[in-house]
């Protein structure tokens, strides 16, 4: 079974505040995911920066950052070294096994969550790219509110 509320993914600083914003007026724990393969092309050192910020401007929030790293083991590894304590990774059973075992070690684990995502893009796509700050949050409230 997985702990915690389902990931909101956000694919942009941006986004990220957003959905922090929302969680913490509401008092919900909050899971954020990468967008899909992230981790190869925004980076590893982009998504722990995106922690820091909300780390240091939502002290109190419980926050769980999920990396997705696609197929990239050498990623999600690198992930695990710079401290990211969750990655998702589509790679082979053995590998995998090996990845879990060192994600262990850092005290970090494999993210295989499988429930519906709020996937902050999808507003983009629905209003044909364009979007309001307001709207987002109130998506962010609305699937805490149901699911957090």
């Amino acid at each position: 079974m997985v702990a915690g509320p389902p990931a909101i993914i956000v694919h942009s600083l941006a986004q990220a505040l957003v959905a922090a914003e929302a969680a913490a007026a509401l008092g919900k724990p909050l899971t954020l995911r990468s967008a899909p393969g992230a981790g190869g092309t925004v980076g590893v050192g982009w998504f722990a920066s995106l922690g820091a910020v909300l780390a240091e401007r939502f002290p109190d929030l419980e926050l769980t950052l999920v990396l997705d790293c696609a197929d990239e083991a050498g990623t999600a590894l690198g992930a695990l070294r710079r401290g990211l304590k969750a990655v998702r990774v589509a790679v082979p059973e053995e590998t995998r096994a090996k990845l879990e075992a060192l994600a262990g070690g850092y005290g970090a684990r494999l993210d295989d969550d499988d429930r519906p995502a709020l996937d902050l893009s999808q507003s983009l796509v629905e209003r044909g790219g364009l979007v309001e700050q307001a709207d987002l949050a109130a998506r962010c409230r609305d699937w805490l509110g149901r699911h957090g």
